[in-house]
């Protein structure tokens, strides 16, 4: 290291930290306990001879001079991370973290599209529930689902509401709702969806097999074991295959959305601002298809 130039462990939770404004955050992201985030940042502060924070009861706030500091800072380590994934052989590539049923029910089945359109850029799946930290992860975009919410920092877009449907496979015994069984998963939307939708009071416990994901309550009704619920854009492709049928008129509305979150400053990044572009327009038009 050149004469007065931090470590660059400490400009790393400073990068962190001014980015999160907060030290608890930041070190959940590097993966090293708050204190020593902020004694990292104590540190830079006691060799720079100035201070980078104003501290309050709330959280953090960049000074003036630490704002200048941080927006180098940020572009430097922007810079390493593009200037070592050039190096990479195969081109550019853009991790995007989702949940298992959202990869296998629409992001992968919508993969060719981005393929065709920018061939040079490889697309690479993480499949999980975990809520990613981004730069600790390896990952750029994330799609989870939840209740939408301002993050600092943060560039949010709702992909699809959540808008779930009754459905079952064509050929399943019965009429609506009557003698089939209810399939359930880590949602629990049925309670809602018989008073909501369909004015019906609902018992404490409603019987049926109930599985860990929603895309395994979905194979069970295509396989004809009973109804599922599901949101309207992970079943829309099995309804236009004939693998599915709306069960039932109505939809139950919730307040919970799908987003694509991506760190405000990666989207100055070419490859990520255009998935993260593409994410948002191939979910429109699926909305579109399906209004």
């Amino acid at each position: 290291m050149a004469d007065g130039l931090p470590p660059l462990n400490a400009l790393r939770a400073f990068e962190a930290a001014g980015r999160h404004l907060s030290f608890a955050a930041a070190a959940r992201e590097l993966r090293v306990t708050q204190g020593a985030v902020a004694q990292h940042v104590r540190g830079m502060e006691a060799r720079l001879a100035l201070r980078l924070f104003d501290r309050h009861a709330r959280g953090l706030r960049l000074t003036e001079d630490g704002r200048r500091y941080h927006d180098q800072i940020a572009r430097a380590f922007r810079l390493m991370e593009q200037a070592t994934q050039d190096l990479r052989p195969g081109g550019r590539s853009v991790t995007i973290s989702v949940t298992p049923s959202f990869a296998s029910k629409w992001l992968i089945p919508t993969m060719p599209d981005f393929s065709a359109r920018h061939p040079e850029i490889e697309l690479r799946v993480l499949a999980t529930e975990a809520l990613s930290r981004f730069r600790a992860d390896g990952v750029d975009i994330a799609v989870r689902f939840g209740r939408s919410q301002a993050l600092a920092g943060m560039e949010a877009r709702t992909l699809f509401t959540g808008e779930a449907i009754a459905v079952c496979a064509p050929d399943l015994p019965g009429d609506g709702m009557q003698g089939r069984t209810l399939l359930h998963h880590s949602l629990d939307l049925w309670p809602a969806f018989l008073e909501t939708v369909l004015g019906q009071a609902h018992r404490d416990h409603l019987p049926g097999p109930r599985f860990s994901q929603i895309t395994l309550a979905i194979e069970a009704a295509m396989a004809g074991q009973g109804v599922a619920l599901a949101s309207r854009f992970l079943v829309a492709r099995d309804i236009r295959l004939g693998r599915l049928v709306q069960a039932v008129p109505g939809t139950l509305s919730t307040s919970q959305n799908y987003d694509a979150l991506c760190p405000r400053e990666d989207l100055a990044d070419p490859s990520r601002r255009l998935v993260f572009d593409w994410l948002c327009a191939a979910a429109e038009r699926e909305s579109c298809s399906q209004a």
